[in-house]
């Protein structure tokens, strides 16, 4: 696994880690944004006149509603991007990452407009009388680039996986575990089963379910982060100036956060709000391909609101959680992964600014910064390290009351050895106090409010509704995809590894499942970003031409 990891993490240096990344995907969306003149702005009031239905007609070829199509993708984006997801960007780049994540989002926002009305315009019945639709059918029939079509719909498949599974079961499990104590194996078993009892029924199915629950999970989750907020209003307003002074600076080191540069809290904040609301990924347009409409580019403004609400909305409600609480940046007790932990040489206490200075150069990758890998042997006794010249990292911050166990509970005693920061003893459990991230990290947070420790239980609640819904969304979004590649029958085989899938992530290494996840969205991307901006003539003019006739049809 700790080689599949490093695999991972190589890839994603390249692609959604690399620095030219964020910039391509947002200058996609300021090209739009500038060029067709704001729609964020211009079409949001007659965006949510669409989804009252107020344009409905019965007749209109399509397999559901304009809202039910909104709630799919709304289920699709929803998830644990909103709970773990937010978290794992504060964790990584402090207040500074949640400013990144909403320019993002608003730019996203024209770009989600934009891919969901090509991708409408150039959707298709198949066999069974269904629609379908996505970024691959304007490749293939607009485009005449059927390399391309078939690229997007492998990555499509793999990152239904990488995006709408692995990490939503694992985030459901992990939160499931830290709450009630059940196992995660039992956890996602039990939500494998549901989960193909959903998908088995195709789109109306998943549809009907998703109207029923997005809304459900909203308010529920609204409740428990304005307990949280209100318990800590004085900490709102400095949250806020924190948010927005360190978004051109960075984050300064606080607590046991050791800080983290502009160029990393920008670039993980930029791929942390991809990862929640998903708009240039592709994802959405094949959702609101099945609403029921003539006009594409209707169906495209519904589509732009899903970034305000996924990102804007939600994201910001559960980063103030986070940020006015204060637990980002305190030390807690848990069991650390493998892959979060990482040996270096010398003894460091970051309670010393000079060590602290050396730590934020290491985490941050600075050139000629002095701390290098830990490799040699550690003598532990009773679980307790008694040789030193050795600091243990774990989740980006110096761990204390470190213990070392065999197991779950037997203590371990003996010599340790360690090569290039990582212990080469396969069954060896360490736990003790540092940082935290993703789900743990938001329901820890749900703790310092109004309802006290009952609070967590709102964010399980909510992380399995949000989760559960992603992936019977993003299950749709892959049997779409193996449709276009395979065929009809190709979709019961990939709906079966989809759902082992599901079970298997449910007790597998955290950190590596959000690395397979980083690098899936940006292979999914790529594509559809360079897709739409060849077709970005043709948009203006479906736009333009929507809009006259609609604002016609009014006058009269």
């Amino acid at each position: 696994m700790e080689g599949l990891y490093g695999l991972l993490i190589t890839l994603d240096s390249f692609l959604g880690g690399a620095s030219w990344f964020p910039f391509v995907l947002l200058g996609v969306g300021l090209f739009f944004t500038v060029y067709l003149k704001f729609p964020q702005i211009r079409f949001f009031k007659h965006a949510w006149q669409v989804i009252t239905g107020k344009f409905d007609k019965e007749s209109d070829p399509g397999d559901t509603t304009h809202f039910r199509a909104l709630t799919t993708a709304l289920s699709g984006t929803v998830g644990t991007g909103n709970i773990s997801g937010v978290a794992f960007a504060i964790f990584l780049g402090g207040p500074a990452a949640l400013f990144w994540m909403w320019v993002t989002a608003f730019l996203g926002m024209t770009t989600k407009f934009v891919e969901v009305t090509l991708s409408h315009k150039y959707r298709v019945k198949t066999e069974d009388g269904t629609m379908a639709g996505g970024p691959m059918y304007y490749m293939d029939r607009r485009l005449n680039m059927k390399w391309l079509a078939v690229a997007f719909a492998i990555a499509t498949v793999v990152s239904s996986f990488g995006t709408g599974n692995l990490p939503q079961s694992n985030g459901i499990a992990q939160s499931i575990e830290a709450t009630f104590g059940f196992e995660p194996w039992l956890v996602g078993s039990v939500l494998g089963i549901l989960l193909a009892l959903v998908i088995l029924g195709g789109i109306q199915r998943i549809a009907a379910f998703t109207a029923r629950v997005v809304p459900a999970m909203a308010v529920i989750y609204l409740i428990g982060a304005m307990a949280v907020i209100f318990a800590n209003l004085e900490n709102i307003i400095p949250s806020f100036l924190s948010v927005i002074g360190d978004a051109f600076t960075g984050s300064a080191a606080a607590g046991g956060f050791l800080g983290a540069s502009l160029a990393y809290a920008f670039n993980r904040g930029v791929n942390r709000g991809l990862f929640s609301n998903e708009a240039g990924q592709g994802s959405a347009p094949i959702a609101h391909a099945a609403a029921k409409t003539k006009e594409p580019a209707s169906e495209g403004m519904v589509s732009l609101l899903e970034p305000f609400i996924d990102t804007i909305l939600i994201c910001t409600i559960t980063g103030l959680v986070i940020l006015s609480s204060g637990v980002w940046k305190e030390k807690h007790e848990n069991v650390f992964d493998r892959s979060d932990m990482f040996f270096v040489a010398g003894e460091y206490d970051d309670s010393e600014s000079k060590d602290v200075e050396k730590l934020y150069g290491f985490l941050n990758g600075i050139e000629g910064n002095e701390i290098k890998p830990f490799t040699g042997a550690i003598t532990v006794v009773n679980g307790t390290a008694v040789s030193g010249d050795f600091t243990l990292i774990n989740s980006r911050s110096v761990a204390e009351d470190v213990k070392y166990s065999v197991g779950s509970e037997d203590l371990f005693t003996g010599t340790l050895k360690i090569e290039d920061g990582k212990p080469l003893k396969e069954n060896l459990e360490v736990s003790g106090k540092s940082l935290v991230h993703s789900a743990a990290l938001t329901t820890i947070a749900f703790t310092r409010g109004f309802f006290g420790d009952f609070g967590q239980y709102i964010v399980s609640v909510g992380l399995l509704l949000f989760a559960f819904s992603t992936a019977i969304a993003w299950s749709y979004y892959g049997d779409r995809a193996m449709t276009y590649l395979l065929g009809p029958r190709s979709v019961m085989p990939y709906r079966v590894i989809y759902v082992a899938g599901f079970v298997w992530a449910a007790f597998s290494d955290t950190t590596l499942v959000w690395a397979l996840s980083a690098v899936a969205i940006v292979v999914m991307t790529l594509p559809n970003l360079f897709g739409i901006l060849l077709l970005s003539k043709e948009m203006k003019e479906t736009v333009n031409d929507y809009w006259s006739r609609t604002k016609n049809n009014r006058d009269k």
